[in-house]
């Protein structure tokens, strides 16, 4: 055992308490149990912050509307929880090791101010989640399916360490109630642990696994080159990408171009335009003419906010290739889809369903759309405000539909919606049906792993890049093999932890026979 002088026992004492001398108080529960409390805490909402990472953007152009200057708001959210969380677990573990050498457990009171701010940081990211962006809990639930099966080895793992903190407090405890109490919990919690895996459903737990989902890069490449450009598709088209996504707005004097942002300040995000036309940066579309739009820089944006974190990664031609670009009109792309082969999906930004047709977004969009003589069907027609009348027009459009029950209703068999909308069993009842199902916007591996292994057609995607050259999901296991995992893993663990419940059975009664032999009082918890 080491001595109460001992430099390591010394400098733990330190850390935890701010006080260098041994120390005959008595163990503080509560608050060792909050520090407890708020570390689980801050470690699931590091765990949230991850799993949200991948749809990032949605929370940076909330602020934008907002504030009207680009921040990447969400990766300085993330530095101050992960601040957080290491701080609470950095805690806790001086913490555990004061519980295993003995020494009183006395947090001093600057860590417990830190500690309840901590918990606040997080009780308000948290709140603000629930409030703002409630859609992306689904997320957190579909990354159960992904993670859950490693969530639990590493809680067998955890738990296999903390029984020796457990087994310890057993055999040193004078008290019967408390034992059985221990004990009990522990058996609880042990059984849960073991046994969670009958109730857990991944689709990556499977012997039948898909195609891999084809890929439609959103606004072209977004992280390797800026939105809704030339120099954005092309860049897509390096990842082989089944189709372009884009957005179609109006201009003035009706002529299509591509840009995301609609209704006032339409332009002040990723173009120039408050520099270029001074006094006019708060216009919509129907205030610019195509020739004024034309003169908009629309790629210097992407290099100064780096709104990815990428643009490191681009050599100096690339970035000086951003810095040139322009705002594309319809006709541009649907050329550069006819000669690639490629299909496009956009959205009419503006549309509305009130106005008469041949005054609609959705005219001018046909239009065009024939003058450039790409085949119909490499159009993937998503508007839904005038559908019925651009089907009479051109029924070789594919119709996409964003709900299953207006599909129906048409008998169509092609489905774009949102990748949390759809569960894995939904998703394969609709590939019985023979419907193509395409889902966004998908970012990260893992979720592009998950949607594969459920059975998704196709992903719009800002990362084509990252998925390009994937030949299987992150994971794939058949049910037997995971089965074996399981059990392996329980096995070998429940050996583990009896092996340590006799080990230290035996060295409490070796400490207890040297204390009786001294003289010294009996050591209990």
């Amino acid at each position: 055992m080491l001595s109460h002088d001992s430099i390591f026992r010394t400098c733990v004492r330190g850390i935890f308490s701010c006080r260098w001398n041994s120390s005959s108080e008595r163990t503080a529960c509560c608050g060792f149990l909050f520090l407890s409390f708020v570390s689980i805490l801050a470690l699931s909402w590091m765990y949230v912050c991850f799993i949200a990472f991948n749809d990032q953007s949605d929370l940076n152009g909330l602020a934008f509307t907002i504030m009207k200057r680009w921040v990447n708001w969400y990766i300085i959210l993330m530095i101050i929880f992960a601040v957080v969380a290491t701080y609470c677990l950095l805690l806790l573990v001086f913490g555990l090791i004061h519980f295993a050498i003995r020494e009183p457990l006395v947090l001093h009171c600057l860590h417990k101010v830190f500690l309840c701010l901590g918990f606040l940081i997080v009780a308000l990211g948290t709140v603000g989640f629930s409030v703002r962006w409630t859609k992306e809990w689904q997320t957190i639930y579909m990354s159960f399916q992904a993670t859950a099966p490693f969530l639990q080895l590493g809680a067998v793992g955890a738990l296999t360490l903390i029984s020796w903190l457990v087994f310890q407090s057993f055999h040193g405890s004078q008290s019967v109630a408390f034992k059985v109490f221990i004990m009990v919990i522990f058996l609880v919690v042990s059984v849960a642990v073991f046994l969670c895996p009958l109730v857990i459903c991944s689709p990556c737990i499977t012997s039948n696994l898909y195609p891999r989902p084809a890929l439609v890069g959103h606004r072209g490449a977004p992280m390797l080159a800026p939105e809704n450009t030339l120099m954005s598709f092309n860049r897509s088209l390096q990842c082989e990408v089944e189709a372009f996504e884009t957005d179609v707005q109006l201009s003035k004097d009706k002529t299509t171009f591509l840009m995301h942002d609609h209704g006032e300040n339409f332009l002040l995000r990723t173009t120039d335009v408050k520099d270029r036309f001074k006094g006019r940066e708060n216009g919509t579309h129907s205030d610019f003419t195509w020739p004024e739009i034309q003169q908009l820089n629309a790629g210097k944006w992407f290099v100064e906010t780096d709104p990815f974190w990428t643009v490191s990664r681009l050599k100096e031609e690339e970035k000086n290739q951003s810095k040139e670009q322009t705002v594309p009109s319809l006709t541009e792309l649907l050329d550069m889809a006819k000669k690639h082969k490629v299909s496009v999906i956009f959205d009419l930004k503006n549309e509305k369903s009130a106005i008469e047709f041949k005054d609609s977004d959705s005219y001018y969009t046909v239009e065009t759309i024939k003058k450039s003589g790409i085949s119909p069907e490499k159009i993937w027609w998503l508007p839904w405000e005038h559908r019925h009348n651009v089907s009479k027009i051109e029924p070789g459009f594919k119709q996409v539909y964003n709900n299953v029950r207006d599909m129906d209703a048409d008998g169509g068999s092609f489905l774009n919606v949102q990748y949390s909308s759809l569960s894995a069993r939904e998703i394969r009842d609709l590939r019985e049906r023979n419907v193509s199902v395409n889902v966004w916007v998908v970012n990260e591996r893992w979720l592009f792993s998950l949607l594969w292994c459920s059975g998704v057609t196709s992903v719009t995607t800002n990362a084509c890049h990252l998925f390009k050259d994937m030949q299987q999901p992150d994971w794939h296991l058949s049910p037997n093999w995971y089965k074996g995992i399981w059990i392996s893993a329980d096995v070998i663990s429940v050996l583990l932890m009896f092996g340590v419940f006799l080990w230290q059975k035996r060295r409490m009664r070796i400490i207890r026979q040297n204390q009786k032999e001294r003289g010294v009082p009996l050591l209990g918890f």
